[in-house]
């Protein structure tokens, strides 16, 4: 198979390869998928760059994509062949991930894929739409609450904004551009404010009071206005926390909410919780019609391009590999 990989952590441009790597098989309880897109994630990037030192001789990068299942392993069902999919998760814990022809990986992690959607579309649902999914359903129903989401631009905010109003929940969020703003209003947001130009905290209680639910892109940074906007039994959930790893808890404020503090991290929920992802996500599918944003397309070759174009943080919207 046509595949691209890293032997070493360091610069995509310096590490990443081009080639022929054997076909996998897969083994029991597992699938092979023919893929057809692959996604690039900040996660993928952080990996490549030394987030997570390899432990194999060759690492295959990302862990989204779409295709057909076109083998299966002792114990699946053998109507899944021919099935299309999206898959998650693809390069945790294992040494191949999406960037590749073809992938083998348990049963579990290659989803139904609506025909109505195409390969770049379903290469989108992975970790990004499961993180949103986590962040927004962990804690119960959100009909008739109000959902701040940070960083309305970003690729899970994306997903948090439309699920949420899917949910039946009012949309707050933050950004930082006029161009991010529209991306967040395409989205389907009720109140986008610019946290550049505008005080958050005073416009989040002038428009609505406070909010239920946090979905945070960086909770370190965002404590000084999550923790005065939050309502009573309110819940901050958080898939990332850049601008501070070891931020100060701000107790006084908080505890006399009996708030719920949630750090997500799909790589490792339980597997409860991503069969519940699974079936929200479908339902999502069929009952709206969602938006999806690519910013950039490569073909499979120029997997470091994408990682880059990732890295450097100015595109709205994922960037995808075609794998033709």
């Amino acid at each position: 198979m046509r595949a691209t990989w890293y032997e070493k952590n360091g610069p995509a441009a310096e590490v990443m390869k081009n080639g022929e790597l054997p076909d996998p098989e897969p083994g029991p309880g597992e699938v092979r998928v023919r893929l057809y897109a692959s996604a690039v994630n900040p996660s993928d990037v952080k990996a490549r760059a030394g987030g997570r030192p390899i432990r194999w001789p060759k690492l295959i990068p990302n862990s989204d994509g779409a295709g057909l299942i076109d083998k299966i392993g002792a114990g699946v069902k053998s109507h899944r062949v021919g099935d299309r999919v999206w898959t998650f998760n693809g390069q945790w814990d294992r040494a191949f991930g999406t960037s590749a022809q073809f992938i083998a990986l348990p049963a579990a992690l290659a989803v139904p894929l609506p025909d109505s959607l195409s390969w770049e579309q379903g290469a989108c649902l992975g970790i990004p739409v499961m993180t949103a999914h986590r962040c927004l359903f962990a804690d119960g129903p959100l009909a008739g609450k109000t959902v701040l989401v940070s960083g309305g631009a970003g690729v899970v905010a994306h997903y948090a904004i439309q699920l949420a109003k899917w949910a039946g929940a009012k949309v707050v969020t933050t950004v930082s551009s006029d161009a991010k703003a529209a991306h967040a209003c395409a989205a389907g947001a009720d109140i986008v404010i610019n946290y550049r130009s505008e005080n958050v905290v005073e416009r989040i209680r002038a428009e609505s009071g406070g909010v239920d639910r946090v979905v945070d892109v960086d909770f370190g940074k965002n404590l000084p206005v999550t923790s005065q906007v939050l309502r009573p039994d309110g819940v901050i959930a958080s898939y990332a926390s850049m601008g501070d790893l070891t931020p100060k808890f701000p107790y006084r404020e908080l505890f006399q909410l009996n708030p719920t503090i949630r750090p997500v991290f799909v790589y490792t929920m339980a597997d409860e919780a991503k069969a519940q992802a699974h079936a929200d996500i479908a339902r999502w599918l069929a009952q709206t019609k969602p938006v999806f944003a690519i910013a950039e397309r490569y073909p499979l070759r120029d997997v470091a391009k994408a990682h880059l174009a990732v890295e450097r943080g100015e595109k709205i919207g994922h960037v995808i590999l075609a794998v033709d």
